[in-house]
């Protein structure tokens, strides 16, 4: 085999990885190592497609609920293969055009194949895919070594062995946006974040979805009081099986069914399978490095994202605790950073770490929950706020929305916040925002947030102001005291 090809720096993965490619590395040598589609998974199969598939949801829904505001409007139909292929009509050329930029680039090279480490500075890249050039044929194995190695290699679905190795047909999140013909049936395994907006999307498209959950409630990850909520509005537009899972799966006339844990059986024409993620970094050679792993498989990394060889990074899934974009797009600019400024590196930031569900209603979260707080012992007092009782949520005819929001009684201070209902990903801004810029003294007293600025009447935004004004907690010095915005107060 011949020399190892050398490069300045070499990255695994091609989602939030391949923004590492900054200026300062303009006048080195890159190298892009990706097996799979490259762009990884938010904008191929993950966030992005899925977002405007939601969006389609939405208006397929906003029309049969249109009734309700006088409107008379009717649903003629949907047209699945039209609503695929705007999306990845769309999708596709990005994903080709971020790899044919990282090909004809001068200072960056993309190996379109499965990276293994050989040893901690040598990786051993076996092609998969042509990338249009003839350099590297599908097949062949490719040795280059790196002074700095960042891996970005992401997540891939789970499946449950008693699924996986029942032989009937399935879909993932990675391959069920692609099908040809919307089934009339599908059943939907898992009660996180992927199952529940799949099976929004879905079932606003018309198919009759049943949802099997392992734990009493779906979304149970967030606050207890939210999820509760959604979980009794899913009964509503779901068949929801909750505190079950598959112990036999077979495929059957109609499609597939499955036996569950309470002695019932559910069928469908589609199996999906939604029981989350695990990290790619079980076939990436770490065993000749001295990489460590953390048992569920995430790699383990410093404040600083740095792993415990010199020079060798890693980020997004393979190593977060957090399985989201906006997490992997911050830990990329801390790596990117520390990549050339080793002795003044970044620190990865996961105090406030927001999430957002797509689901039908909308969730989103930050901070701590209720039983998190308790467990940490504040002295806790929680408000949760109806949209209805707002002006807005009066003309949005809305009956079923929270927002709830978390303090220290004691201190006024806020720790909190978890919204369901339309734009709450938007509406829990201002917290994400007051938890992340607080001071030396620690997050915003509530009344600060609430009366230390302007909320515009009647946006929906108002339900956080009512919230926060809800909460009880200790008199404090009212900020509106010293509030004067117009600057009239000043002295001439």
């Amino acid at each position: 085999m011949s020399e190892p090809t050398h490069f300045d720096l070499i990255i695994l993965g091609s989602g939030s990885g391949n923004s590492l490619v900054t200026p300062d590395f303009e006048d080195k040598r890159t190298a892009i190592v990706e097996a799979g589609v490259f762009g990884g998974t938010c904008l191929n199969v993950g966030c992005i497609p899925t977002k405007m598939f939601v969006y389609a949801a939405e208006v397929a829904d906003a029309v049969r609920g249109a009734a309700r505001y006088g409107i008379d409007a009717t649903l003629d139909g949907v047209r699945w293969r039209d609503i695929r292929d705007r999306i990845f009509g769309r999708i596709d050329p990005i994903s080709e055009g971020g790899l044919d930029y990282r090909r004809d680039s001068g200072h960056t090279e993309a190996y379109l194949g499965h990276g293994r480490f050989v040893s901690d500075r040598e990786i051993e890249v076996e092609i998969t895919r042509e990338d249009g050039t003839g350099r590297f044929p599908v097949g062949s194995r490719q040795r280059i070594t790196g002074d700095q190695i960042v891996i970005a290699t992401g997540s891939r679905p789970t499946v449950p062995h008693v699924i996986s190795e029942a032989g009937v047909s399935f879909h993932t999140s990675e391959t069920v946006m692609r099908i040809d013909e919307l089934p009339a049936s599908m059943v939907i395994v898992g009660g996180g974040v992927i199952a529940a907006e799949f099976a929004h999307v879905f079932a606003a498209l018309g198919v009759d979805i049943t949802v099997v959950a392992r734990s009493g409630r779906l979304m149970r990850a967030f606050d207890e009081e939210i999820s509760q909520a959604f979980t009794d509005l899913a009964r509503q537009r779901w068949t929801v099986h909750t505190d079950a899972e598959p112990t036999a799966a077979r495929e059957s006339a109609d499609g597939v069914e499955l036996d569950l844990a309470d002695g019932t059986t559910v069928a469908a024409e589609l199996l999906l399978v939604a029981t989350g993620r695990r990290p790619n970094s079980d076939d990436l050679g770490l065993e000749h490095t001295g990489v460590r792993t953390h048992a569920d498989g995430r790699v383990v990394v410093d404040e600083h994202a740095r792993t415990d060889v010199p020079e060798i990074f890693a980020l997004g899934d393979v190593c977060s605790p957090y399985q989201l974009k906006h997490v992997a797009n911050q830990e990329a600019r801390v790596v990117a950073h520390n990549l050339v400024h080793p002795t003044t590196p970044h620190t990865v930031d996961h105090r406030f770490v927001p999430a957002a569900v797509f689901s039908d209603p909308q969730l989103a979260t930050v901070g701590l929950t209720e039983e998190q707080a308790r467990e940490q012992g504040y002295d806790v007092t929680t408000k949760t706020q109806k949209y209805g009782d707002t002006a807005y949520g009066w003309a949005m005819e809305d009956t079923t929305s929270l927002f709830k929001v978390v303090g220290d009684r004691r201190t006024g201070g806020l720790l909190g916040a978890h919204a369901m209902g339309p734009h709450s990903s938007s509406l829990i801004q201002p917290v994400i925002q007051a938890l992340s810029l607080a001071g030396p003294a620690g997050p915003p007293s509530v009344l600060q947030l609430a009366r230390g600025q302007y909320w515009i009447h009647p946006a929906l935004a108002e339900v956080l102001e009512n919230a926060l004004l809800g909460l009880e907690v200790s008199p404090h010095e009212d900020p509106t005291a010293s509030y004067d915005p117009a600057g009239e107060g000043e002295e001439a």
